[in-house]
């Protein structure tokens, strides 16, 4: 996986760290740690990552970190390699009628990131946005891979209230060629889209806004969210993630895909049957993973959709 990439900074070039209030972003070797505080948040992987020389990923999440400083997340786990932190991928690309990928089981596929922004916003929040170029060894020309999708990523970080903090996710996914296709698992399933894999405690419990939410082998109808619980937190005290949809999404309330084990959790859109990308007007997704301590009950977590 090649990589080439801008770094563009409001106030600061060639720093270790950029403070703004509480928060601060650190480049390091591999990508961007940001931090609130002395508490790490989350990290976003720029370089490409592999283990031994195979499932060669970048731009995702890994780690994200809980308000107590415990990690929520997994990396290369050993029953599913190619699961990587918070990521969005799907199983099916098309161009016509040439399958030329699986970005989920990262098959024939390849990022390039070409430009990385830090934005500070008034109210001290940080903005990671991201410019990344979709490639596979099966859409060349003269032997040349050349890029089918521009995603542009922008991660929306906001400061802790001690009791949880909000991040939010907007993937907008342009075609650079015409009859261009996206789609999920193509079975019953239909899995793909914006996922975490994270640590499951034996304890895991799984609710939405009527109660809670038995997984399935297949998708569940979602409320609009599901919140995520348990042992989550250090000395296993209780903590959580809530996983938000977005009533601008398509197929407002998408479908889950839950495991209480050994897997991720995914809002699965589109499904199994593939969707069009357009050349001139992006495909727009935006998600909000709310990161808590304690418990955070369906009436909190619905203000919070509205915000």
């Amino acid at each position: 996986m090649k990589r080439s990439f801008i770094l563009s900074l409001l106030f600061v070039l060639l720093t270790n760290g950029l403070v703004w209030g509480q928060l601060t972003m650190k480049k390091q070797q591999d990508g961007i740690k940001i931090v609130d505080g002395s508490s790490n948040v989350l990290f976003y992987q720029m370089s490409p990552l592999n283990k031994d020389g195979a499932y060669e990923r970048c731009n995702y999440i890994h780690p994200l970190w809980g308000l107590n400083g415990k990690i929520l997340t997994e990396d290369f786990p050993a029953d599913h390699l190619h699961h990587r932190g918070i990521f969005w991928a799907w199983h099916q690309v098309w161009i016509g009628d040439k399958r030329i990928g699986d970005p989920w089981e990262i098959k024939d596929f390849d990022q390039e990131i070409t430009e990385i922004e830090f934005v500070k916003d008034p109210d001290e929040t940080v903005w990671l946005k991201s410019e990344v170029l979709w490639l596979s060894d099966k859409w060349k020309v003269n032997g040349i891979k050349k890029p089918y999708i521009q995603e542009n990523v922008a991660i929306h970080i906001h400061k802790s209230n001690l009791k949880y903090r909000r991040i939010d996710f907007e993937i907008s996914l342009l075609a650079l060629e015409e009859n261009l296709r996206i789609g999920g698992s193509d079975d019953e399933k239909g899995y793909g889209g914006f996922s975490v894999r994270m640590i499951l405690p034996d304890d895991v419990q799984f609710s939405g806004k009527n109660g809670s939410i038995k997984p399935q082998e297949t998708a569940v109808e979602s409320q609009g969210f599901v919140n995520i619980s348990g042992s989550l937190g250090k000395g296993n005290s209780k903590a959580g993630i809530v996983m938000l949809d977005n009533k601008e999404n398509p197929g407002y309330p998408q479908n889950l895909i839950l495991r209480e084990k050994n897997s991720m959790q995914n809002i699965a859109w589109p499904g199994a049957e593939p969707v069009a990308l357009s050349t001139t007007e992006p495909l727009v997704l935006k998600y909000s993973l709310i990161v808590y301590s304690g418990k955070m009950n369906a009436k909190k977590i619905a203000k919070l959709i509205d915000e």
